[in-house]
């Protein structure tokens, strides 16, 4: 892997002439911010490695996990109807705060634009139809580990359709309003020095794009995942402590 996707924090998964995958950092735009030119993003550290990159979907700044990027026009409309048609499979890992109700099931709501609040999302029978299926992978008293299975491509669809089950991110600023997890607030007689201040264990939001799989060109099937991140990993470690 080159100096500057190390720099970056970018895990390179897969590359060939058609397509490159990677797993982004959460706090990494996936493209340029329509408003903040300046700020780095993930697709020109791409075209500075690569050339050529083609957008097909993104990640929400926070969310770590892997991505596609299309390396010529014929992959990027193949990818693209494949993306139209619900035939690529995205599987997310979500750290949430409470329990579902049941271990598996999905979620059929409608997400709207929340016009008095920019940049939300609402569940709302109003909106564009939205379908999430989950399932409970574990249990760690009052929080749990999710996998989620999107069928449609909302935006913050998996934030917006955890909260509307009841099961918010662990983490999540904008929809659960909460910018860090503390050991302390699920560890019962926890303990820290006498004059030490605690440090959250993890201070992002609490989702990963765990896996990706497509047809590629050729007709073949490509499945590629991503490992949790450190911080993810150390909060896993220690829920399952508790």
């Amino acid at each position: 892997m080159s100096f500057r996707l190390k720099k970056a924090g970018v895990d390179l998964l897969y590359q060939d002439e058609n397509y490159v995958l990677v797993s982004k950092p959460s706090g990494l735009l996936s493209i340029q911010d329509r408003f903040q030119h300046d700020l780095p993003n993930l697709k020109q550290i791409l075209q500075d490695e690569f050339g050529d990159i083609y957008t097909v979907h993104r990640l929400d700044k926070d969310t770590s996990g892997v991505i596609v990027f299309a390396r010529n026009e014929k992959a990027h409309s193949h990818l693209n109807q494949q993306f139209a048609n619900g035939q690529v499979r995205k599987i997310y890992w979500a750290f949430v705060e409470g329990t579902p109700p049941i271990e598996e099931g999905q979620i059929d709501m409608p997400i709207l634009n929340d016009m008095q609040n920019s940049g939300r999302m609402l569940a709302n029978k109003d909106g564009k139809e939205a379908l999430t299926f989950f399932r409970l992978l574990e249990n760690f008293g009052n929080i749990s580990l999710l996998e989620c299975f999107p069928q449609t491509g909302r935006t913050h669809q998996i934030r917006v359709h955890c909260h509307y089950l009841g099961c918010p991110l662990l983490v999540d600023t904008l929809y659960h309003q909460k910018d860090a997890f503390y050991l302390s607030s699920a560890k019962r007689g926890y303990r820290y020095g006498k004059f030490a201040e605690e440090r959250p264990l993890i201070s992002r939001l609490t989702l990963h794009a765990k896996s990706l799989s497509f047809q590629k060109i050729d007709g073949d099937e490509l499945l590629v995942e991503s490992d949790l991140p450190k911080d993810l990993r150390a909060l896993y470690n220690q829920l399952k402590k508790i």
